[in-house]
């Protein structure tokens, strides 16, 4: 298991145990974990189904550290994904973890600079609605598709308004 996703994990866990948020961290995290900032997002997927059971993240850093970002973001999709009701201890068992570290996204001109398979989606209007989408996703096989979701999830008309587009990479763990 990548130390990331082992970080995750025992946020998690420990958060079930205690209440409290780890404080004490894996001593395998690559040095660029408590070094670096960068967005992450963390999903939960049941184990079987393949369903997902949270996802939260951030685009840009919040935290001093991917440490935190991971430690922060666990925590949400587990209990505050508004989705879902908060994670139950018998659940963890059967989770999946992913973690997704981001990219610093960057403005195009376009549809033409995207491929779902590649880059994430960041779409936003003037008026602070904005909806985000991972990349290389099941069943989001085109650009159109995942421009439709993302705007879906910021409440914005695919057909008739205009956004702005952002692209990221991701290195997912």
């Amino acid at each position: 298991m990548h130390p990331y996703i082992q970080l995750a994990h025992q946020t998690i866990k420990h958060y079930l145990a205690t209440g409290d948020i780890l404080s004490d961290l894996p001593a395998d995290l690559p040095p660029e974990a408590g070094q670096r900032k960068a967005g992450v997002f963390v999903s939960l997927h049941q184990r079987k189904t393949h369903d997902l059971r949270g996802c939260i993240g951030t685009i840009s850093p919040c935290y001093k550290s991917i440490t935190q970002e991971i430690i922060h973001n666990a925590l949400s999709a587990a209990f505050r994904d508004p989705r879902f009701d908060p994670l139950q201890p018998e659940e963890l068992a059967g989770l999946e973890i992913n973690v997704d570290v981001l990219s610093e996204p960057e403005s195009i001109d376009g549809r033409g600079g995207l491929d779902p398979k590649q880059y994430g989606v960041i779409v936003s209007m003037s008026d602070g609605r904005g909806g985000v989408l991972l990349p290389d996703l099941p069943g989001v096989d085109t650009v159109d598709r995942q421009l439709q979701i993302a705007c879906q999830k910021a409440g914005i008309d695919y057909q008739s308004e205009y956004f702005a587009i952002e692209r990221f990479t991701v290195v997912r763990y």
